[in-house]
């Protein structure tokens, strides 16, 4: 080969070389330090502002995050408490997942993304080593939503499958606004919960139930959402409690049925079980948006305490700006002379306080 040739396709492959664009640096987030301290990071090298916020965090506030040389956004925050926890990066104004992290949070409208830290002590939402349930994804076309394909979340208690001829209690479980079916499995680890109470011999096995809570599209103007309660009412006794008691080994009656939920699923637990308190034995409620009208609504029914359900329990941190709803309540519970759980705690609006209430719930339930 002629010198002048090599030197020519040595010149080409060098200009093709120095055409490429420079690799992208190797992104790692979240990373949890041994204290606790967390780094989140962010690949953008043509924004000019980023920020990140996590939902221990005050609702409203931000932690800015530092650009580096490499186009890499930082932020290291903490030490934060062992739990699971959503969080969000927004960069130029736009609020997006942490693109690197596959634990995404999704909900109905955007997606997050979801930090675990674990701590010294096996936390009830930890999965241990012990027997486990079955998850489920099932999907029913609903007559009251029009024939609309939805999905339900189901958990199965571990020895479902090998005791072909045991009938088992459920729980509905129901989630919060802007949130999904699987609300309660992917932040909520109600299956690991619910598998620790149940090997713990702290809870009786159980099913757990969870429909999508939006019967009205999330986003809807405010008058076709004011719709959604008593719509989403509907469509679980007419067609998610027909449909889950022909597919699995439900035991009936009233005794053997518990219904609960969170924020706006704990607003909907509340309208439902008092709406239908033949149906259902206990009513949960977490940091429930109580219906405004609840009062006047129920007022028939709160004066008859003894044909309500047996067991009503309801709890709220005290920084959740639902907090005045369930002391109302409780108020207005007391003065009726309906018998209730109360149960104030610390906190905020978030999944870390949650997981804690179902695991207080749950055991009060189909105690034989």
């Amino acid at each position: 080969m002629r010198p002048a040739f090599i030197l020519a396709s040595a010149l080409t492959a060098a200009a093709v070389l120095c055409a490429q664009p420079p690799a992208s640096p190797v992104v790692v987030s979240p990373e949890v330090h041994t204290d606790r301290t967390v780094t989140f990071r962010l690949y953008a090298p043509k924004a000019s502002e980023a920020a990140f916020f996590g939902d221990w965090m005050k609702t409203g506030t931000s932690e800015k995050m530092t650009k580096g040389g490499d186009g890499v956004w930082s932020v290291t925050v903490g030490p934060v408490r062992p739990g699971i926890y959503i969080y969000h990066f927004v960069v130029d104004g736009m609020t997006i997942a942490d693109p690197v992290n596959p634990r995404i949070k999704l909900r109905a409208r955007t997606s997050a993304s979801l930090l675990e830290v674990r701590g010294g002590e096996p936390e009830v939402w930890m999965p241990r080593d012990v027997p486990h349930g079955t998850v489920r994804i099932e999907w029913q076309h609903s007559k009251v939503l029009g024939g609309d394909a939805r999905w339900i979340w189901s958990y199965t208690p571990p020895g479902y499958e090998q005791s072909p001829n045991r009938r088992y209690p459920v729980l509905y479980l129901f989630h919060g606004s802007n949130d999904i079916a699987g609300g309660w499995i992917l932040a909520g680890n109600a299956n690991f919960i619910l598998d620790n109470l149940i090997a713990g011999k702290k809870a009786e096995p159980m099913i757990l139930v969870m429909p999508f809570g939006h019967a009205v599209p999330f986003g809807s103007p405010r008058e076709q959402q004011a719709k959604n309660v008593s719509l989403y009412d509907e469509y679980l006794t007419r067609d998610v409690m027909p449909f889950i008691e022909s597919r699995y080994r439900v035991a009936p009656g009233r005794s053997n049925r518990a219904i609960a939920g969170l924020s706006m699923g704990g607003g909907q637990s509340l309208f439902i079980g008092f709406s239908h308190p033949e149906k259902f034995s206990a009513v949960g409620a977490f940091s429930a948006a109580v219906p405004a009208d609840f009062a006047a609504r129920f007022a028939a029914v709160l004066k008859k305490p003894e044909a309500l359900p047996q067991t009503i329990w309801f709890a709220c941190g005290r920084e959740d700006s639902l907090f005045d709803r369930s002391e109302k309540l409780s108020a207005l519970l007391k003065d009726q002379g309906v018998p209730h759980t109360w149960h104030p705690t610390p906190g905020n609006h978030t999944y870390t306080y949650w997981r804690q209430y179902l695991a207080e719930f749950a055991p009060l339930l189909f105690r034989r």
